[in-house]
């Protein structure tokens, strides 16, 4: 099974993100999926792959994942790079579960649970940032079961202003915000909250005690990813769960969050932490610490796919992120189209990632990241 050629999909969302799409082709016939969302640059990573890793896999033998993925980009080579070896890998795995006839997830032991349970993340759907948008959007995404509802409250804070007086008032309608949504959907339903690594390590403390009384699930990226003394500090403090990693682009880095008991939650993306593999290693490091993994995945359906298959077989799993209400044609962008059941999305047991594109309904929302 020999990779032919590398290509690159784009598809409209927003003001906050597109979808980028690669497909990996084979003289078998084959197509492998992976998703490269979010990586800062659209152009430059879609340049990457067509013109630099694409041609690097071509004429190799795709079901060599492992080798092939120590020619990709390591964590160390950056963000942008970093995320365009997940989506290859992603897709590599694809066409062996095709080739094999087997879902991703058995390459990994199978699954554990049948179904993933998902909370919606609301923040990219809210362009009403007042208290009630949160609340209105956060009132729907529980209406269609979703078991939490996430939002960012505090995307006004500056982190160059931290030390101004008026700061505190900017957080207060952050927790203005997180009241809202907590009055709107009542106590059966979790509420998480991103910080998008805007506070610090004595705002974060207080923050925790202003919102004691909203029962939070969890306080993600409270501070820097990057500060782990702070993380460290916020989670010794706080007893509702601390949630990070994002931004990790390796186990590596994850294990220093581990060994420094920074974060009750880890949070790789399989976009841009590696892939499959990369993952399951976070997994499998985090397991013997008691450290539980939810995914990060604000992302469109192949990420959400992808993590599917990825969350399938982690013992220490704990919740799945989506991106609820970005577009009216999300689901129709793929086949068989996702379909959402009572907050859950349902572990696949059809070949490799178990859907394709639909090409005709990504041809309505298409744009070509390298186009002037």
């Amino acid at each position: 099974m020999k990779i032919t050629s590398v290509e690159t999909v784009g598809v409209e969302v927003n003001h906050r993100g597109n979808w980028l799409f690669v497909r990996v082709h084979t003289d078998e016939g084959l197509v492998g999926l992976g998703e490269a969302s979010h990586s800062g640059d659209d152009g430059l990573l879609a340049a990457a792959i067509r013109h630099r890793l694409g041609p690097q896999l071509a004429g190799q033998d795709a079901s060599r994942v492992a080798a092939l993925s120590q020619r990709l980009p390591p964590g160390s080579a950056g963000p942008l790079l970093r995320t365009a070896a997940s989506a290859l890998e992603q897709a590599l795995w694809d066409l062996n579960g095709q080739a094999l006839g087997v879902p991703i997830h058995r390459f990994w032991g199978g699954p554990v649970r049948q179904r993933i349970r998902l909370y919606a993340n609301i923040n990219r759907a809210t362009n009403n940032r007042r208290p009630e948008g949160f609340a209105a959007n956060a009132r729907a995404a529980a209406a269609e079961g979703f078991h939490g509802v996430k939002l960012a409250p505090f995307d006004d804070v500056q982190l160059r202003e931290l030390d101004q007086p008026e700061t505190w008032r900017t957080i207060e309608l952050g927790l203005e915000r997180v009241r809202a949504v907590r009055e709107t959907v009542g106590p059966d339903v979790l509420v998480l909250v991103d910080c998008h690594s805007r506070l610090t390590p004595a705002l974060a403390a207080r923050v925790v005690r202003e919102l004691e009384s909203v029962g939070l699930f969890w306080l993600e990226d409270p501070v820097p990813h990057d500060e782990l003394d702070g993380l460290a500090e916020v989670r010794a403090g706080a007893e509702t769960m601390i949630a990070s990693g994002e931004r990790y682009q390796s186990s590596a880095e994850f294990r220093e969050m581990i060994v420094q008991r920074a974060a009750d939650v880890l949070m790789p993306d399989i976009k841009h932490v590696g892939g499959y593999a990369e993952l399951h290693r976070v997994s499998a490091l985090a397991e013997p610490w008691h450290v539980l993994i939810a995914p990060h995945n604000p992302s469109g359906p192949v990420a959400a796919a992808a993590s599917v298959q990825a969350c399938a077989s982690l013992a220490n799993f704990l919740i799945l992120e989506y991106a609820w209400g970005e577009v009216p044609y999300r689901a129709s962008l793929v086949d068989p189209p996702e379909r959402i059941e009572d907050g859950f999305l349902t572990v696949p047991d059809r070949p490799g990632l178990g859907l394709s594109l639909n090409d005709e309904a990504i041809a309505e929302h298409a744009f070509d990241p390298l186009a002037d």
